[in-house]
């Protein structure tokens, strides 16, 4: 009778364990078939072209996810297409408004400077684009590669370090000198014909 009933307690005893899905890996929302434009303070700051667009506001630094490619397209004051910038994978940490692109990253601006690198960061708030991979800048008048980059936001300041190329390391101030416009032509076939608004802020509070 006693090994029965302490074969009766053991079966009562209850084991649990932890959930299968973490609930920080689960997205809040996804969205396919991308063409939309990022607006700050009313102005249209630029337009995301992709296949597929997350948005994690459960992780512990909240972010946008783009695992399946990126195509952005930035504008200035007048709305007029600056900067082409494409990615294999990019994500938008909201809260530092940081973009981080990583592979095969191709920027192209309308007067004709070409970047290329494995990783590429996007400082919104500081206005500024730098890498810490090998990165290849070309533009109408030279060419230059190093394993440290640092632009302004609109790629007219650059510095590349541990050069090498067609001229000596250093800040380079770019001349509006009417460069060749090479990037619209090239690109804009990628985008698709019709694009929705989208305001900063309700974006990332999704």
């Amino acid at each position: 009778m006693l090994m029965v009933f302490l074969s009766a307690c053991e079966q009562q005893k209850e084991h649990t364990a932890p959930a299968i899905l973490d609930r920080d890996s689960v997205p809040v929302m996804t969205t396919m078939g991308v063409n939309t434009l990022i607006s700050d303070s009313g102005v249209m700051k630029y337009r995301i072209i992709t296949e597929e667009w997350k948005i994690n506001q459960n992780l512990h630094t909240p972010r946008w996810i783009f695992e399946k490619a990126i195509f952005l397209e930035q504008f200035d004051e007048k709305f007029k297409p600056q900067t082409y910038i494409q990615a294999d994978t990019a994500y938008y940490y909201t809260e530092k408004r940081l973009w981080e692109l990583r592979g095969r990253v191709h920027v192209k601006t309308s007067d004709g400077l070409v970047y290329d690198s494995e990783q590429l960061y996007w400082d919104e708030r500081m206005k500024k684009l730098y890498s810490n991979t090998f990165s290849r800048l070309v533009t109408p008048e030279r060419s230059l590669q190093g394993s440290y980059f640092w632009s302004n936001e609109t790629m007219t300041k650059y510095y590349v370090s541990n050069s090498k190329g067609s001229f000596e390391k250093g800040i380079m101030d770019k001349e509006d000198d009417g460069g060749t416009n090479a990037g619209p032509d090239t690109l804009k076939g990628m985008m698709r014909p019709q694009a929705t608004p989208v305001r900063r802020s309700t974006s990332s509070n999704r």
